[in-house]
């Protein structure tokens, strides 16, 4: 199946890029893991990165810190090659795994000066990190005797102890108790004010309630780039079924049209641009054509929606 990419992009000045991916390809074998994909991300915004099981989501998260290599295309961190300066790239990333590899035989704190002896920075830091991400009460723990939500905590302050440009967090709220779960995307919000941030999440209300934007790959492709910043309160679907086919040409008649699909048999999908509800509408249109209505239901085409429209073949993980 074919999908047409969904660009949704508020037009805004033009802002430095933190991320740029240029057509990027990458392949294991016959399979093609990531196909020509290209997106741009200006600094301090968070974005939401979508995609089924097998779409290529950890792929490029690898392509982007380094761990992998490209087959062809480009990409850039903060204006730095990374296939030219690993090393420069990683140190002003930080990076969350979803397997977060932790010793766990290791205290709290011991872990983190670890940390911090690798990237050769002051252990001062280690204190200002473990308040930050709520570790206090726990800092002097070993991380084995901690909740794996704990465990998170600990993974996400090992990667802001450099305090790095460019955060990227896969699957950053895994195992939080709804509590746990404010906080986290409470700092995760706080911390876009000075760094770039991209996580990958299967859970779309965390993407909406987080991010600014957010995108979609399928089959290696990117099928959606959509802006959350944006309440599309003037476009609306309207979802009708008659008792006959209708021809499109007459329902180019409706005020404020936008377009029309016709998923199957004697039902029809009508996106408007308008704020006023458009049931009214329809259904006056439906009399005057005398045409008796099945149906009438109005969608909102939420971002859970729009994934399941774009990747219905897949399982998502």
């Amino acid at each position: 199946m074919r999908f047409e990419c969904i660009i949704i992009v508020k037009s805004q000045k033009i802002q430095k890029m933190s991320i740029k991916v240029h057509q990027v390809s990458k392949s294991y074998g016959s399979q093609k893991a990531l196909n020509q994909v290209s997106f741009f991300v200006p600094n301090h915004q968070i974005l939401g990165f979508l995609g089924p099981n097998g779409a290529g989501k950890s792929t490029l998260m690898k392509i982007l810190t380094g761990y992998l290599s490209a087959d062809e295309g480009s990409v850039e961190i903060d204006g730095i090659p990374v296939h030219e300066q690993k090393l420069e790239v990683q140190k002003i990333i930080g990076y969350l795994p979803e397997h977060n590899p932790l010793y766990e035989e290791m205290y709290v704190k011991e872990y983190l000066s670890f940390h911090a002896e690798i990237h050769h920075i002051s252990k001062s830091k280690i204190q200002e990190y473990i308040e930050l991400t709520g570790l206090t009460e726990n800092a002097h723990k070993k991380i084995e005797q901690l909740s794996k939500g704990y465990r998170q905590r600990v993974g996400l302050a090992a990667a802001l102890l450099h305090e790095p440009k460019v955060l990227i967090l896969d699957e950053p709220t895994t195992g939080l108790d709804p509590k746990q779960l404010v906080e986290i995307r409470q700092l995760i919000r706080s911390l876009a004010k000075d760094k770039t941030v991209m996580l990958s999440t299967h859970i779309m209300q965390e993407v909406e309630a987080i991010c600014d934007r957010a995108i979609i790959i399928n089959n290696g492709e990117l099928v959606a780039d959509k802006d959350l910043t944006e309440t599309q309160t003037d476009q609306q679907m309207i979802e009708v079924e008659f008792n006959y086919r209708i021809e499109e040409q007459a329902l180019k008649e409706l005020p404020h049209l936008l377009s029309i699909s016709n998923p199957r048999g004697f039902l029809y999908e009508l996106s408007f641009k308008v704020e006023k509800d458009m049931r009214s509408t329809v259904f006056d249109f439906a009399y005057d054509k005398g045409l008796k209505i099945i149906q009438l239901n109005k969608k909102t085409q939420s971002l859970e929606n729009l994934f399941l429209e774009l990747t219905s073949t897949e399982e998502f993980t």
